[in-house]
């Protein structure tokens, strides 16, 4: 059984995915000292990513029970998960490896991770499948940190994850740290400026102090870390061969995204080994009461079309315009 609690074994990286959760939570962070031997020369970093509603397009649908129906609503990759892209695409640009970008959803993220590969990725993983359908921020994360830990078995494990600050449709800013204390890995929010200590085995970031973009503290955590981005994050390129890196791995990632289903992995929660009952909506302890939709303002303005060809009608226009210039 899943414990209340569950977190990831990282300090077994060699284990499968049967290992995944173990029963007291109590992982301790690994020290500075292993982290070379234990993790690895290349860095690799995982950009966790989420559609949200497309609400330029006006039709976001919801079923009876009040849930976003999401396979019947345009989607788009949340805004502040393109800060997570970026500072993922920093980090290859100053000290190279991979990047990996997962979502969870329906088939139809995979155009939100299309998006997120034009702006850097190496490959894609996307979990999906009906029993992780309606999950909230808890499910999602078990889901998402259990992605990450089958990422490392199979691929390469991860040093840093990003996400974005919280998404356009639910704003609640869960996902991300629930993630890290799946993972029982350092966790750094409001960051807006980063880099990898790497001979150190740390990342070191500046980060807003409770949102006050007055108040700015540096910290330092040990690799592997979780990495939430603040809306004031600005990706910085100041050393020539930087701007040459990132010139080159642009054009290469966006010629990868035009065909980006060659470099798409697709996992169901059977791939993940995940107990039906802990994820989706059955494992998800919040209850939706009620969706309010957002009402349309109504029309209360009249437009007069003028013809720029007529003197006269102009001359009212500008006649009426010189009234609020002159006060």
């Amino acid at each position: 059984m899943i414990p209340t609690n569950p977190r990831i074994d990282w300090s077994r990286p060699d284990a499968d995915v049967d290992t995944l959760i173990i029963p007291d939570g109590n992982v301790p962070h690994r020290h500075e000292k292993d982290w070379q031997m234990a993790w690895g020369d290349v860095m690799h970093s995982v950009v966790i990513t989420k559609g949200v509603p497309d609400f330029s397009e006006g039709q976001v649908s919801f079923d009876e029970d009040g849930h976003l129906e999401r396979g019947k609503t345009p989607t788009v990759m949340n805004p502040n998960d393109e800060f997570a892209a970026q500072a993922a695409l920093q980090t290859k640009v100053r000290h190279g490896g991979r990047v990996s970008a997962m979502s969870m959803g329906p088939p139809g993220y995979q155009s939100v991770l299309q998006q997120a590969m034009e702006i850097y990725a190496d490959e894609l993983y996307l979990l999906s499948d009906r029993e992780m359908a309606a999950a909230d921020t808890w499910a999602t994360a078990i889901t998402l940190a259990t992605g990450i830990k089958k990422l490392g078995a199979e691929v390469e494990a991860p040093d840093l994850v990003f996400a974005g600050f919280k998404t356009a449709d639910g704003e609640t800013g869960h996902t991300g740290p629930q993630t890290s204390l799946c993972l029982d890995w350092p966790l750094l929010t409001h960051v807006i400026a980063l880099d990898v200590e790497e001979d150190a085995g740390r990342v070191r970031a500046k980060r807003l102090v409770e949102g006050d973009v007055e108040e700015v503290e540096t910290v330092s955590v040990p690799l592997p870390a979780f990495i939430v981005l603040d809306p004031e994050f600005a990706p910085s390129y100041r050393i020539a061969s930087h701007r040459l890196r990132l010139k080159d791995l642009r054009e290469e990632t966006t010629a990868r995204a035009a065909e980006f289903e060659d470099h798409l992995t697709v996992w169901d929660h059977e791939d993940l080994n995940l107990d039906p009952d802990y994820i989706g909506l059955d494992g998800s302890p919040t209850i939706v009461e009620s969706v309010d939709p957002i009402p349309k303002p109504p029309a209360e303005r009249d437009a007069t079309m003028v013809d720029p060809n007529d003197p006269d009608e102009m001359a009212a226009v500008l006649e009426e315009c010189l009234a609020f210039v002159e006060g």
